[in-house]
């Protein structure tokens, strides 16, 4: 079955910035789409902030299985309403994998609860991503580890909440270290996070990278149905054992609670 996949970007650096335009002259969301699109089972998509709806609206999101999200200078203009369709198909069962500097998006940090900070550097050092688990499917078709030659530090404290997994965690050229591949799990969807993708170096055409993505894609495909949480009030007469009301209640037999 076709995983639908949808790759969400912000549009801003490529239309503003030379050396962005230069590495990604049809945009970084169009690049990840296009590596996706190379496996089999795959067909990935590209939506940008500057879309209708911003490119998430409730149609779109219903067709995605798994929504990738880079993001970095517009945060902040990201509206609340699109958060809450994002969170909600998550947590129904669509996977989210937020590549880079899509730590301090308002969508990874509400699924987080914290602040997402971390330490950072732009000098185009070697970063070396070291696998933590080989036998975990996000990792398959990799060796030890990933070598990238220029790419942008991001260091410790990662102020994220422990995750269910630690898939890579990276060495920097400088020293510092960093737990770049994250696996969570809220309500019914997965999530990973994922550190590399600065935009000034070409990273997401490099070949490991893609694999990465590509498996993650699967990893993080929904399963079992959709959980649709609609917290009913259930009536006394229609619970599994029927009983008898004792007492006096805020809310009528079925009547819609306070939320």
């Amino acid at each position: 079955m076709t995983i639908n996949v949808t790759v969400w970007g912000e549009n801003v650096h490529e239309q503003t910035n030379e050396i962005v335009a230069r590495i990604y002259p049809k945009g970084m969301h169009q690049c990840i789409a296009e590596g996706l699109n190379e496996a089999e089972g795959i067909h990935a998509t590209a939506v940008t902030l500057q879309d209708p709806e911003q490119g998430l609206s409730e149609a779109t999101l219903d067709n995605t299985d798994v929504l990738l999200w880079w993001g970095h200078a517009a945060h902040g203009d990201v509206l609340e309403e699109t958060v809450d369709r994002v969170q909600k198909r998550v947590l129904q069962g669509m996977g989210l994998i937020v590549l880079h500097s899509g730590h301090y998006s308002k969508i990874f940090k509400r699924l987080m609860g914290t602040t997402c900070s971390l330490k950072w550097r732009e000098a185009g050092e070697r970063e070396r991503l070291w696998v933590v688990n080989p036998g975990h499917p996000i990792v398959q078709g990799l060796g030890d580890y990933i070598e990238l030659p220029h790419t942008e530090m991001y260091g410790e404290p990662f102020a994220v909440p422990n995750p269910d997994e630690v898939i890579f965690i990276s060495a920097f050229e400088g020293g510092e270290v960093f737990r770049s591949g994250l696996t969570y799990k809220r309500g019914n969807g997965k999530i990973f996070y994922f550190r590399p993708g600065h935009e000034t170096y070409p990273i997401y055409y490099d070949a490991q990278v893609k694999t990465v993505l590509k498996n993650a894609v699967n990893w993080a495909r929904p399963e079992g149905s959709r959980w649709i949480d609609s917290c009913p009030n259930v009536p006394a007469d229609q619970a599994p054992n029927p009983v008898e009301i004792k007492g006096e209640s805020l809310h009528k037999p079925g009547e819609e609670g306070f939320k």
